[in-house]
């Protein structure tokens, strides 16, 4: 029988907590994710007062993404042989150092700086953060914290710029209270991973062998689990690609296209972006991992498109849309991929399956916009979102193409 979202397995015999507890459990991936997208609205402020160009923003935006890359070599590893909490409360830590320096900076450098330590705390919280959900949940309901799981990544990173858009056009300060407010949130999540009721890590077969592996290495997943990682990426790194694009050129492109640059407007198209991700993850919650995976597919590769369109027509409206369906993309693959790991992989490696998933999802996520925003400055930006849309295009399409023939998805 096919297995939907709503199935819950009878497989342990630990009493079921209260789903107020899995949903509080989320929280620390929100507040985090918060903060990932934060400063969105405000690069147009700080192109204006330090002067730099879209190639420049882009490797700003990519800083994160090697932040983040660097901390899923290590995070994944901890968190499952020492538990969640000594990753995520460090993880916290940095968050809040990165709002500091946020809130101050006055160059490239520190912008540079902050993202960087920003992409290090996402790494920990979306390998450590998002298994917790998961073991807070119980074997029982591993598809309901799959779902909360990401749906707490996506909804904190639209919630980010809409609250950076927002406070920044409205409030005195508009760098100092955007962070101020976030570091706020930050704090409450800490007090949250104090108080989270979670299991010690399970020991290992191959503890005290010689077989543990190395601390720092590239994340993997056990044996036998390959398959459904490569199947998860295939979908989620076209998807999160499409909607790096979006964060990291959106303001540049909507004060060409709108000839604004009202950072409440940036700010709502990145939520709204975002909160198409999380609303469609709700609304398939239903459905077959096949048909949430090739459903992703198909609205990343109707998003890049629509974004070409857009750009090369001056289509503000055509930009909206373009994000909504480049966050439902993810969103759908994000979910696919994670209800594939939690399916598959045991708790003890789960944190560094969830590393796995993202390395897989944000090396291009970091490496296309990049390419796209130099190629732009060279060229054109049309020309540098057409080549990127008919690049991510394609990766989609044969993503849904492996998705429709590959055995053994909803096993």
């Amino acid at each position: 029988m096919t297995e939907t979202l709503a199935s819950r397995p009878p497989e342990h015999a630990r009493p079921a907590v209260p789903v107020r507890r899995i949903w509080l459990a989320a929280w620390p991936v929100t507040a985090v994710f918060v903060l990932s997208n934060a400063a969105t609205p405000l690069y147009v402020v700080w192109q204006r007062d330090l002067g730099f160009s879209g190639g420049t923003l882009t490797v700003v935006f990519a800083a994160y993404i090697a932040g983040l890359l660097a901390s899923l070599t290590v995070s994944g590893v901890v968190s499952d042989r020492l538990g969640r909490r000594p990753v995520l409360l460090p993880a916290l830590v940095l968050a809040l150092v990165a709002c500091g320096i946020f809130a101050t900076a006055g160059s490239v450098a520190a912008l540079l700086a902050a993202r960087l330590l920003t992409g290090v705390a996402v790494g920990a919280t979306v390998s450590a953060g998002m298994a917790a959900v998961t073991d807070v949940a119980g074997p029982e309901r591993r598809r309901l914290a799959a779902l909360l799981a990401s749906c707490a990544m996506v909804f904190g990173a639209g919630l980010g710029p809409l609250l950076s858009g927002v406070l920044s056009e409205t409030l005195p300060g508009p760098t100092r209270t955007v962070f101020a407010v976030e570091a706020v949130l930050l704090a409450t999540a800490v007090a949250v991973t104090l108080r989270m009721p979670l299991p010690r890590p399970a020991p290992r077969a191959d503890a005290g062998r010689g077989g543990i592996g190395a601390w720092v290495r590239v994340p993997s997943v056990p044996k036998g689990s390959g398959g459904h990682l490569l199947l998860g990426i295939a979908v989620f790194a076209p998807g999160i690609t499409a909607t790096s694009f979006v964060l990291s050129l959106g303001p540049s492109l909507l004060s060409g296209l709108l000839d604004t640059r009202s950072r409440v407007v940036a700010g709502l198209t990145a939520f709204v972006m975002f909160l198409a991700a999380t609303g469609v993850q709700f609304a398939v919650r239903g459905l077959s991992r096949r048909a949430i995976l090739a459903a992703g597919a198909a609205a990343t590769a109707a998003g890049t498109l629509l974004l070409v369109a857009a750009v090369a027509q001056g289509w503000a409206a055509a930009l909206v849309g373009a994000a909504v369906l480049a966050g439902a993309g993810q969103g759908l693959g994000q979910l696919g991929g994670l209800s594939l790991l939690n399916h598959a992989v045991p708790p003890r490696r789960l944190a560094e399956a969830n590393a796995a998933l993202n390395v897989g999802g944000y090396v291009p996520a970091g490496l296309l916009p990049v390419a796209a925003g130099y190629l732009g400055d060279a060229a054109g930006l049309a020309t540098g979102a057409a080549v990127f849309g008919a690049v991510l295009a394609a990766a989609a399409l044969a993503g849904g193409a492996v998705v429709a023939v590959r055995r053994g998805i909803d096993a």
